[in-house]
């Protein structure tokens, strides 16, 4: 693609990357088959070829975002699909990222809007704030039902939609908090390793049972874990909302506590269980490649960062009991699939610790969680959630496994099939407890 930046403009490095990103594009449109919101919409713009073009035609000739672009921006999940797909190498992920800033910066949103997105910035990276938030909501839940739904979805959700979308996806009942930061957990017999565990910000207040099985896990095979005093959320959320001075902020505060952490103790690794805080870490490298303090401590904690399947392929796991009678539909996390290209690895741990795992029809598309998209587009969330269900229902699932947490709640929305997390089933699989649901926060039976 032909870009028409002045030298002027290329000086800033952002510029200067956007442009290496355009031209990279052939406008070939293979990237329209694999994304969520053209196949629903139908739409060019609301493709990642449309939104190229947008964003080509806001950063070249530097004019504040315009009330389309900012609709067609904001309709994209940041799924990462077209990136799978792209045959020519095109960083999306970084050009609509950069994207969602200038928006943030230079386009007024209605009052309504801002006052929203203002709370999710502050509230979801703060577990105490959240978990009295999940509360709140829950008291509010049964009012939810009154709050008028148009009969047509309009272009962009109102207020008001957003907020009953919310309050929809608030749990029954609340689990009660786990370890806190600070703690370690020794291993069980001679220490094979030692690492590093992401504490997370929703997932510990929604389902801390997950990190739980992930430390029950580790540490039976020999492997240390750490949570590390003084973290924080790791940025994810700000981020994908455009506000990148706090999450690059965040970022800051992380690098410093694990590097630390790594000079005193040692780290083989640092381990997240949520995939959409994974691709985030792994790319604080290229967040922070400006940042003369810290380009080089973010490149080496980037580097330092896997998934929790990641990590576990080169750990000899002892299954303790066959779970062969157990038909696992195994959904694959965008932030997973696309955004950290870990496909084979949880599969094949769930198939060779006993579980019939199946794959899921179209597991290419997003089920509309994507962070705070469930909220602040709930009707293209809703309709790719309902698309995702029929997908997982034509394997005849017992269960249904995610890596990420965000997925797991938006699935459990909608069936009555248990979903857990696949760190919970192998350390079911390797002499943990079995899964249960009941209490946990998705508000879904156990499987018995």
């Amino acid at each position: 693609m032909k870009t028409e930046f002045s030298l002027a403009q290329l000086a800033d490095p952002d510029i200067a990357e956007a442009d290496k990103i355009l031209r990279a594009c052939v406008h070939c449109g293979f990237c329209t088959a694999t994304c969520p919101t053209y196949v629903l919409l139908g739409d060019e713009l609301d493709s990642p070829r449309g939104r190229i073009y947008l964003i080509k035609e806001m950063l070249e000739k530097d004019r504040p975002p315009t009330k389309e672009v900012v609709k067609h921006i904001d309709r994209c999940l940041s799924c990462l699909a077209c990136m799978t797909t792209c045959p020519s190498g095109v960083n999306y992920m970084h050009l609509v990222d950069q994207a969602r800033v200038r928006i943030e910066r230079d386009y007024s949103r209605p009052l309504g809007e801002r006052v929203l997105r203002a709370v999710l910035a502050f509230v979801l990276p703060r577990p105490g704030l959240f978990r009295a938030s999940m509360i709140m909501a829950r008291l509010g839940r049964p009012f939810a039902g009154l709050l008028p739904t148009p009969k047509t979805a309009p272009a962009t959700p109102t207020l008001l939609r957003r907020i009953k979308a919310m309050l929809a996806l608030a749990p029954g009942s609340l689990p009660a908090p786990r370890p806190a930061a600070g703690s370690v957990f020794p291993a069980v017999g001679d220490r094979r390793g030692r690492v590093a565990l992401l504490q997370g910000c929703a997932q510990q207040v929604l389902a801390p049972r997950i990190n739980q099985a992930a430390i029950n896990l580790l540490t039976r095979h020999g492997i240390e874990v750490v949570l590390v005093r003084d973290e924080q959320c790791c940025g994810a959320l700000t981020h994908h909302l455009g506000q990148d001075g706090d999450a690059l902020a965040r970022a800051r505060a992380n690098i410093t506590v694990w590097q630390r952490e790594a000079e005193q103790g040692g780290l083989d690794a640092i381990l997240v269980t949520a995939s959409g805080c994974g691709t985030v870490i792994k790319d604080y490298g290229f967040m922070l490649r400006e940042d003369r303090e810290f380009a080089g401590p973010a490149a080496r904690i980037s580097a330092l960062t896997k998934d929790i399947t990641e990590y576990l392929v080169g750990v000899d796991l002892h299954p303790s009991s066959q779970q062969g009678d157990v038909t696992i539909a195994y959904h694959s996390a965008c932030s997973l699939q696309h955004g950290q290209k870990i496909t084979h690895a949880p599969k094949e741990l769930l198939s060779k610790n006993g579980f019939v795992v199946k794959d899921v029809p179209e597991s290419h598309l997003c089920c509309g969680s994507a962070g705070t998209y469930n909220i602040l587009q709930p009707d293209i969330a809703s309709r790719l959630r309902d698309r995702k269900i029929a997908n997982i229902a034509t394997v005849k699932p017992d269960m249904i496994a995610a890596g990420n947490i965000g997925c797991m709640v938006q699935i459990a929305g909608g069936t009555s099939v248990p979903v857990v997390h696949t760190i919970e089933l192998l350390d079911w699989a390797t002499g943990g407890r079995k899964p249960e649901l009941k209490g946990s926060g998705l508000t879904r039976p156990a499987l018995n």
